[in-house]
């Protein structure tokens, strides 16, 4: 069964609403055109990873998490020529011929998420984000299936491990710093969390230009699924984060990694450290992309407050359960 893709659809579309399937058109309370706050740049805590007084980094961190759920960290010792090689074979991959993207795409039917892709969610009153996709695995080596890595560019798999290497020094660090963020060991977050079996979750999205942009939202309003996202984005304006119940557009600052906190990780600190509601808007003449990767356990893996956080005084705020029914019901949006 040919599935219709995003890309596919703006190839055809010109310059008139008609052209864009309802299904992408949001309505008045939820379109970036009547919803985000005009002229403002939302400018999330900016942290210098290379900084020598590693207790400020840390503070910053645990207060970035606290009252954010989102900060951008620079000097973050991933080479740049490492993410523009990142950049480059994505783009590469998207810009092939579409029977060749194909070739790796999500089974119909596949409950993973691995593969090339567009649905991704069961979506309020059926409304589709603007955005195409591809997943995979690029860690634990245990957990990487290779069927859903592109062929073509020759050099994507060397360009992902390499990133990947980076990537998991990156994440050490702030787990060690979220964990002592909360006067934990600075072990113990990741310990709880799934230690070196944890998931390593690549996505690009590709949002192709849309003609209607201030119609149609690249995804819609979201905190991610993980314990942190880790996000590459091109120069494209796109991310926006929930502010004071406003809709802002995040400061797009140049060589800096996006990161999130997801729901595991709010779950895990007992409600310290807050996961960040997000959406991502499209442009009209250019192609955003960005490159997150979600850590995440073990789909057996229980997670719940951490023993240490809770006690007579400040009891659990959330359930313990196994990962894959926590994302059986997000994902159906079932409530928790």
């Amino acid at each position: 069964m040919e599935v219709l893709r995003v890309q596919t659809i703006a190839h055809q579309s010109k310059d008139a609403t008609s052209t864009i399937p309802s299904m992408f058109l949001r309505s008045e309370t939820e379109s970036p055109g009547t919803t985000t706050v005009q002229g403002v740049k939302l400018e999330v805590p900016i942290i210098d990873f290379n900084n020598p007084d590693e207790g400020k980094i840390q503070n910053e961190i645990m207060e970035a998490s606290t009252k954010w759920g989102m900060f951008q960290i620079v000097n973050h010792d991933i080479p740049n020529e490492v993410i523009k090689k990142l950049q480059s074979v994505g783009k590469e991959f998207f810009e092939l011929p579409q029977e060749e993207k194909e070739v790796i795409a999500k089974p119909i039917g596949s409950d993973s998420l691995e593969g090339y892709g567009t649905k991704l969610e069961k979506e309020v009153n059926g409304k589709k984000g603007w955005v195409d996709h591809l997943f995979h695995i690029i860690w634990p080596p245990s957990s990487i299936n290779y069927r859903f890595w592109p062929n073509n560019p020759a050099s994507y798999r060397e360009v992902n491990e390499e990133y990947g290497k980076y990537l998991r020094e990156v994440a050490d660090k702030l787990f060690k710093s979220l964990s002592i963020g909360l006067e934990l060991e600075e072990h113990e977050l990741k310990k709880a969390a799934g230690g070196d079996e944890l998931i390593h979750m690549l996505k690009i999205n590709y949002y192709p230009p849309c003609p209607v942009p201030d119609l149609v939202l690249g995804v819609p309003p979201h905190t991610d699924m993980s314990f942190l996202t880790i996000l590459v984005p091109n120069e494209v304006q796109g991310l926006q984060a929930s502010r004071d119940g406003q809709w802002y557009d995040v400061k797009y600052v140049p060589n800096a990694l996006v990161i999130h906190i997801g729901d595991q990780m709010e779950i895990l600190s007992n409600g310290k450290y807050k996961a960040v509601l997000h959406r991502t808007t499209v442009n009209k003449d250019e192609t955003r992309m960005s490159w997150p990767v979600f850590i995440e356990p073990k789909p057996e893996h229980e997670i719940g407050p951490h023993p240490k956080l809770v006690n007579q005084e400040n009891p659990p705020k959330y359930k313990t359960k196994k990962f894959e029914d926590y994302l059986y019901c997000k994902l159906n949006k079932i409530p928790q």
